[in-house]
């Protein structure tokens, strides 16, 4: 059972009290910059595209990284099946290359929606690191986790949240029998250990500690249902201009923004 560090959970939500007059609240800043971490079929990336599309919908621009599981899922199927059978060597580099950019992604963006990232990086890489049946390669640079977050963290972001999302061991099992990936990761055996290994990693990362971590279970929820309660435990970490952004009814499907006499307002497209 992880210990609650630094984090929200559903439950402690109606009593959490919090100012809108404090500063973090109140900068300039509009939209939320998430990092989904997690168990391989615990909905990351499900929720990643509800977020993203929530949005879109709402004329912002966001970057999406959902990439960093190794084989990258957004290669083409020959790029990918290249990538797995590379050396151990040349994938750690590109990995940590990749992780190490992507600190400056989370900095500058104002709307990065980053999946894995560096804690999944962490586990799987020493889990399955010396599996010859595995993509992963030997833990070179594990000790650089929390120097990645320090560095996010030194530029005084309003609105970082790092969400970790999990399931129930059966309801992980479930999903890996009736949709298996194209390369697994875990397997059913290992569930329980990788989510002790997540739980552990979550509870020491810099993000928890200065209370940006929300936990989202999402055994037996429909994919809305979850996204509802991101959007519910996220709302006391995020800036007024987030909270605004989600205050706006927009128009269902496509539409155009026009102003008529200084007043904003949503035309649906015919």
């Amino acid at each position: 059972m992880i210990e609650k560090v630094g984090l929200i959970t559903l439950n402690q939500l109606e009593n959490t009290v919090y100012s809108r007059t404090d500063q973090s609240l109140c900068t300039g800043e509009s939209a939320m910059r998430s990092i989904f971490v997690g168990v391989e079929y615990a909905g990351k990336s499900t929720l990643i595209d509800l977020l993203g599309d929530y949005y879109r919908q709402r004329k912002v621009r966001i970057h999406g990284d959902d990439h960093f599981t190794i084989p990258d899922s957004t290669l083409s199927a020959p790029s990918r099946e290249i990538m797995v059978d590379l050396p151990e060597d040349i994938k750690e580099r590109m990995q940590r290359m990749q992780i190490h950019y992507h600190v400056d992604i989370i900095k500058k963006y104002a709307c990065p929606l980053i999946a894995g990232w560096h804690i999944e990086e962490a586990i799987y890489a020493d889990f399955y690191g010396d599996d010859p049946d595995s993509p992963y390669y030997k833990r070179y640079a594990y000790q650089f986790q929390r120097l990645y977050e320090a560095q996010v963290l030194e530029a005084h972001l309003p609105d970082i949240v790092m969400f970790h999302v999990t399931a129930s061991d059966e309801e992980i099992a479930r999903r890996m029998r009736e949709n298996p990936h194209e390369y697994p990761i875990v397997r059913e055996g290992d569930i329980a250990e990788i989510k002790r290994r997540f739980d552990e990693e979550i509870k020491q990362s810099l993000f928890t500690h200065a209370h940006r971590t929300v936990v989202l279970d999402t055994t037996g929820k429909m994919p809305q249902e979850s996204f509802d309660e991101l959007l519910a435990l996220s709302e006391p970490l995020v800036t007024m201009g987030e909270v605004a952004l989600r205050n706006i009814e927009v128009p269902q499907g496509e539409y155009e923004v026009k102003y008529v006499n200084g007043v904003r307002q949503m035309i649906p497209n015919p």
